[in-house]
């Protein structure tokens, strides 16, 4: 069963100019992007910055309202929940946030930050609280006397654990992870990436990790989603997209990331120009000014997102080719 479905999710943030703040057009952020977690899985997204990938998650964590499309948990519309259906999935869907150096209360003793959404959503006597925590804490490698310092007292890796642990304060079952990694020093991502497994394993629990490092999203992933300019170009199983990427745009961001083994050779793929604004979009396939393979037609349709060659790709260059 499908735990979360988007379909046809698009968000678009006005732009106001002039005197009387009009509205002068939008921000095209998520155009019609439509994706599935499974229970227990992973699904990450990549992409450049701008791409629209931190949009999705605030849509799927309610932080912003769809502007079209719709979001389904456990095959319930979130459009439909009430307020006790929308506290229960707030407990269902928890984050993990990009800094941790920001994500945390510098005024709040940890114990009292992972205890947070206990003491706010759940009834609990202060001894039994202290309990979770402490177990809280175990499970993401810390000793139960950091419960008693304060987030400037530990380093990067250690600050990201104790977001993991207050993430899980709610037993949730949906953990949005925005760029876990990405402030960490390379040293320590390897640990926090193979604890998110672990706990992935031991616990249940389904993932949207976010991230820039192809690498971190080839690991930990059982399905990518590649996203430009707003929209999915290539979805499809982790090992098939990283290990044969179709789309022109996914084979450049793959040809640019650091190969797995240094005599590893890639095919070298140099795209032209810049992102284009998302306030102003190119006529069909949003990637053809840059595309080395484009076509007439590429200016002018828009591709659909169909079946070819064992994944989803949005690409004239595989009209026909479904399997």
């Amino acid at each position: 069963m499908t735990l979360l479905e988007a379909h046809n999710l698009t968000k678009h943030f006005p732009v106001r100019g002039g005197l009387f703040r009009k509205v002068e057009g939008a921000v095209r952020a998520v155009d019609s992007v439509s994706f599935t977690i499974e229970p227990g899985r992973t699904l990450g997204v990549v992409g450049e910055s701008g791409c629209g990938k931190s949009t999705t998650a605030k849509l799927v964590l309610k932080l912003e309202e769809p502007t079209a499309g719709e979001i389904r948990f456990d095959g319930q519309s979130l459009q439909s929940l009430d307020a006790e259906g929308l506290r229960k999935y707030r407990k269902s869907v928890q984050a993990v946030f990009q800094d941790p150096y920001a994500s945390l209360s510098p005024r709040m003793r940890v114990g009292s930050i992972i205890a947070e959404p206990l003491v706010t959503n759940e009834s609990l006597p202060r001894g039994e609280a202290k309990k979770r925590v402490a177990h809280l804490l175990e499970r993401v490698g810390l000793p139960e006397r950091a419960a008693d310092l304060f987030p400037h007292e530990f380093s990067g890796g250690q600050r990201q654990r104790i977001a993991i642990a207050r993430a899980l304060a709610l037993s949730p079952r949906l953990v949005v992870l925005d760029e876990p990694v990405s402030a960490l020093d390379v040293s320590i991502r390897a640990q926090i990436l193979n604890l998110l497994v672990d706990l992935q394993r031991d616990l249940g629990l389904a993932y949207l990790f976010i991230a820039h490092d192809l690498a971190a999203v080839a690991h930990m992933s059982h399905a990518i989603a590649v996203m430009y300019l707003g929209k999915i170009v290539e979805y499809g199983p982790a090992k098939t997209v990283a290990a044969d990427p179709k789309h022109p745009y996914t084979q450049a961001l793959f040809a640019a990331a650091l190969p797995a083994h240094p005599d590893e050779t890639r095919e070298e793929i140099i795209l032209a120009g810049e992102v284009p604004s998302p306030i102003n979009p190119p006529a069909g396939c949003r990637f053809h000014p840059r595309c080395p393979h484009v076509m007439p037609r590429c200016s002018v349709e828009v591709p659909p997102l169909d079946m070819a060659l064992g994944r989803e790709v949005a690409c004239h260059l595989y009209d026909g080719k479904g399997q």
